[in-house]
């Protein structure tokens, strides 16, 4: 199966910018998560933007949506921060010949305890596993797009219906 991941930027790529210990959005740490996990699938890694998602605006989701109809790919994956995950994907709901998983990271790959590997993994399993349509994978569970939600309290995403 053919696979392009798309990176966005959003907390995944967070690094640490100063003395000050503030954030920005560095280089997409995907490709180094990749060849640490020795992942042997057929995976292009296109860069897209390096924002923070709350940055992201209707332009943005345009130029993924565009970006994610032009690939030749029927797998892809989305690197993208958690807080306007939810509104990517639902951008995404109208193209539905491709699986598309959307994934991000509570905590900054570069930090040691990262959820970021196991997200990227668990995304990139779901890609080759669940039928077309549009999904985030956070916290061990795939979630349809269109009934995820990000609850801060407990810092997971959970299903809308219940």
């Amino acid at each position: 199966m053919q696979i392009e991941l798309f990176t966005t930027g959003g907390t995944f790529d967070k690094i640490y910018f100063d003395a000050l210990s503030e954030f920005a959005i560095g280089a997409p740490q995907a490709p180094t998560l990749l060849q640490q996990g020795n992942v042997s699938a057929a995976i292009t890694v296109t860069e897209l933007l390096r924002k923070d998602s709350l940055e992201l605006d209707d332009k943005d989701r345009e130029l993924i949506a565009q970006q994610v109809k032009r690939s030749t790919a029927e797998g892809i994956v989305i690197v993208h921060g958690t807080d306007t995950m939810a509104l990517t994907g639902q951008r995404l709901a109208a193209i539905s010949n491709k699986t598309i998983v959307l994934v991000g990271a509570m905590q900054p790959a570069a930090m040691r305890d990262s959820d970021a590997p196991f997200n990227l993994g668990f995304a990139l399993a779901a890609v080759q596993l669940a039928p077309a349509g549009v999904y985030i994978a956070m916290n061990g569970q795939l979630l349809p797009a269109a009934h995820a939600i990000k609850d801060r309290q407990r810092m997971c995403f959970v299903d809308s219906r219940g």
